[in-house]
């Protein structure tokens, strides 16, 4: 099968998806001799645009994992943004060192419904986007051989026109991870949004500007009147180190987190019908 050009799609408040989501891309253009195009789709208004195409495309598709799926406010813009005619894909998914749950499953349904072929599928450890002590430095450089093997791996059954179906695991439409707290307690922080230090802020509006949901207030930033997503993109990218949260219940979640979480944990690698994970070389499952 001949592909003429490769478009990543990603959506990485915080960049952990946007080097895995590369890392992929990149190794199969090479592989392939294609020309590859990005769409960053982090803020919104880059998610209001229609991406259509072909059957001789292909697609590779990042997201974070949020609370064991997609991003719930995220993912009907990437739906209506994304239109296949039998294209291959890829999909990818990164999480924040506990578990990818069913966001992989999630991501290949939403592609398959929209006219995808998802032949391929990998979840990989990122930073969590909470806490410096989750997954740090994650994908390193070790992670992002392995994941270039895969791309190239794709690459290879691509090209002999292998296209079936990633049997990847997990329940498209379970139910959302409750995050716990350091009691054990379900931690409710959905109407938790970021502070600002007024002595460290400059106001230079890049907080306003990197907000997936456009939630602060570009005139008045220590303003959150939108909606707020925990996606950590303000606290991660402002310069000075003004934002934070001090929520309570979000603050026992990340301590239950770092006590829990903070075993390295592997990368999944899924190409065709076999449920087991794809061979990408020695380095992968360590």
């Amino acid at each position: 099968m001949r592909i003429r050009a490769i478009t990543e799609f990603y959506f990485s408040p915080t960049g952990g998806t946007r080097q895995t989501t590369v890392a992929v891309a990149r190794a199969m253009a090479a592989a392939l001799a294609v020309p590859m195009q990005t769409v960053d789709i982090t803020r919104r208004s880059d998610r209001r645009q229609a991406h259509c195409f072909r059957e001789d495309d292909l697609a590779i598709v990042g997201m974070p994992t949020y609370a064991g799926r997609l991003p719930n406010k995220i993912a009907p813009d990437l739906r209506a943004c994304l239109q296949g005619r039998r294209t291959p894909a890829v999909a990818v998914v990164t999480f924040g060192n506990r578990a990818y749950d069913n966001a992989l499953a999630e991501l290949c349904a939403l592609l398959e419904a929209r006219g995808f072929l998802p032949f391929g599928a990998a979840a990989q450890p990122c930073r969590h986007a909470f806490s410096d002590r989750l997954a740090p430095g994650r994908p390193d450089g070790r992670d992002l051989a392995v994941l270039a093997a895969f791309g190239r791996q794709l690459a290879g059954r691509l090209q002999r026109g292998d296209l079936s179906r990633a049997a990847v695991p997990g329940d498209p439409d379970a139910p959302y991870y409750v995050p716990k707290g350091t009691d054990g307690a379900p931690a409710k922080f959905l109407k938790a949004k970021p502070k600002t230090d007024e002595a460290r802020c400059n106001a230079c509006g890049i907080c306003a500007a990197v907000c997936p949901t456009a939630a602060v207030n570009p005139a008045a930033v220590a303003e959150v009147p939108g909606l707020c997503i925990k996606c950590q993109a303000c606290v991660r990218r402002c310069p000075t180190g003004a934002k934070y949260f001090d929520d309570a219940a979000f603050l026992s979640h990340v301590a239950m987190l770092e006590a829990q979480e903070a075993a390295p944990k592997s990368a999944a690698f899924f190409a065709g019908a076999s449920r087991e994970p794809a061979a990408c070389g020695k380095s992968f499952g360590d």
